[in-house]
């Protein structure tokens, strides 16, 4: 197929490449520190001088969110079984997996509120570039404080989340809102959140994944009809966001393996130099006119 077709959208619509590219982005950000909605939000606009929106955003997510249903199917089915148990079952109650099913569901209810209260906001306003050039950079610092006063010592299991407590469901929980603004990133956010309580940083980015299996899912299929005849942003076909699901699952589980692996010996401050140097580019390029805030 000739590429100016691809490239080119209809009306309003997205192109095949516009499709593809952001599709790969959101695969290999989403679960990385790095905000996967303001790199979609950033190269959206400078790759193809639009905002796709939160919509396709949020749909396509639901491939990276897959990811993590495949990646963690075992411990999913293990902790959605103990749960039903322990609620049907006074005896099961002292499962530590019939707790960390609690844990998912109390951690995803501040996003949820939030998330409904202020969708409005979170689709228009939150998406200006200053916004998200400033929050990159300034989030990257948290980062690093988290990484600096965290002890890294709870008896919090890596594996299986043994230890893991009421309070730091709800303070994770709290964090993992702030991803709604472009820039913070979800996964950023909720690790930073466990080293401020002392979790290793293995505890705190499996616990983010499970806590993100809710909010995203909840997200995408809210978001889904909008996607097609989006108020902000451009519209994408069915097929194409099949195909771009697609994409960011395949990327999504790699990230996924990959992240676990590297946060076991790496600190953060590795994508928060990364973010700090995208938010000054993005800075000096909304300074020049060279791509517009909004």
């Amino acid at each position: 197929m000739n590429p100016t077709v691809l490239a080119a959208p209809a009306a309003d619509g997205m192109s095949w490449l516009q499709v593809v590219v952001l599709s790969v982005i959101q695969g290999i950000t989403e679960f990385l520190p790095v905000s996967s909605s303001g790199h979609l939000r950033i190269f959206s606009t400078w790759m193809f001088g639009s905002d796709a929106g939160a919509s396709f955003t949020a749909v396509v997510q639901l491939g990276t969110e897959a990811a993590v249903l495949v990646f963690f199917f075992k411990d999913i089915v293990r902790i959605v079984v103990a749960w039903f148990r322990g609620v049907f079952d006074a005896g099961h109650r002292d499962d530590p997996d019939y707790r960390l099913g609690w844990y998912v569901i109390i951690g995803s209810i501040p996003i949820a509120v939030i998330g409904f209260l202020g969708k409005d906001l979170i689709r228009d306003a939150a998406r200006n570039l200053w916004i998200t050039a400033i929050v990159l950079i300034a989030f990257s610092f948290v980062f690093l404080i988290a990484e600096k006063v965290g002890r890294q010592d709870r008896p919090v299991d890596g594996q299986s989340l043994e230890g893991l407590r009421f309070k730091d469901a709800v303070v994770m929980g709290l964090a993992q809102c702030l991803a709604l603004i472009p820039g913070v990133s979800r996964s950023g956010g909720t690790i930073s959140a466990g080293l401020f309580l002392n979790m290793s940083r293995e505890a705190a980015a499996r616990f983010s994944f499970l806590l993100a299996i809710p909010a995203v899912l909840a997200s995408g299929l809210f978001s889904l009809p909008d996607a097609f005849e989006p108020s902000v942003g451009q519209s994408a076909t069915g097929i194409q966001l099949v195909v771009g699901s697609v994409i960011a699952f395949v990327l999504g589980y790699i990230a996924i393996a990959w992240l676990l692996r590297f946060v076991q010996k790496h600190s953060l401050a590795w994508f928060a130099g990364y973010r700090i140097i995208l938010g000054l580019v993005v800075i000096v390029l909304l300074s020049t006119g060279t791509i517009p805030a909004t």
